[in-house]
């Protein structure tokens, strides 16, 4: 799951980041109103956390603008204003949900699981293939019924990849999914985590092909 947080204050946005990289979110941070308007124009995200009182555009406006593309990203206001017609506004404007700083960061990741759940709810909680298994509200991999111990980029490699079903994933769309709104990142840098998740099904049944030209895909018992 990726997850941008739009937030002026940098100390808090790279708290919150390293914390919820640790629940293996995929993390992408901005500082102002504009850089957040054009990372969820070219950016698929699950949900966003949204500051209202940000420079060059508002957070009412980023959100504005994000409805107005029709997107039905989830959007989690988090701003130090605990007003009534604040938190009126921003709903009626298309939050999704409200929470006032400060905050408890238990409170915050409940409300983030909430929000997820909600968006996949017509969706069976745990997607399978094979001996491989993704539970959707924990986020955890399990193979033959164990925990699958991933690292976050590794997670979003294999998450791309269970979630097509068999289905090629190109190159492209695995960089734009693994690494972050202007993170550095290359072709090479995605062999190598496909090569670690690789090692890490091997024996397991389930492997990843690759697909020359095409990207990789899940098979089972692959040759």
């Amino acid at each position: 799951m990726r997850i941008l947080i739009v937030e002026d204050n940098r100390k808090l946005s790279d708290w919150i980041a390293m914390l919820l990289r640790r629940s293996k979110y995929v993390i992408d941070c901005v500082y102002d109103g504009e850089d957040a308007d054009y990372a969820l124009k070219t950016q698929d995200y699950s949900l966003v956390i949204l500051d209202l009182a940000l420079p060059a555009l508002s957070g009412t406006e980023v959100l504005a603008r994000l409805r107005a593309r029709g997107s039905t990203t989830p959007v989690l206001v988090l701003t130090a204003d605990d007003s009534v017609p604040s938190r009126v506004s921003a709903l009626d404007g298309g939050a999704d949900d409200y929470l006032a700083k400060p905050f408890n960061i238990e409170e915050l990741e409940a409300r983030i699981r909430a929000r997820l759940r909600r968006r996949h709810e017509p969706l069976s909680p745990t997607t399978r293939y094979g001996a491989l298994s993704l539970d959707r509200n924990s986020g955890q991999f399990f193979l033959a019924g164990a925990d699958l111990v991933l690292t976050p980029r590794e997670h979003v490699v294999l998450e791309s990849l269970i979630l097509k079903e068999g289905g090629t994933v190109s190159k492209t769309s695995l960089m734009e999914s693994v690494f972050g709104f202007g993170d550095s990142g290359n072709v090479n840098s995605i062999e190598i985590y496909v090569h670690r998740v690789r090692k890490k099904l091997e024996g397991s049944g389930v492997g990843i092909v690759t697909f020359r030209g095409l990207g990789y895909a899940l098979r089972q018992d692959p040759c």
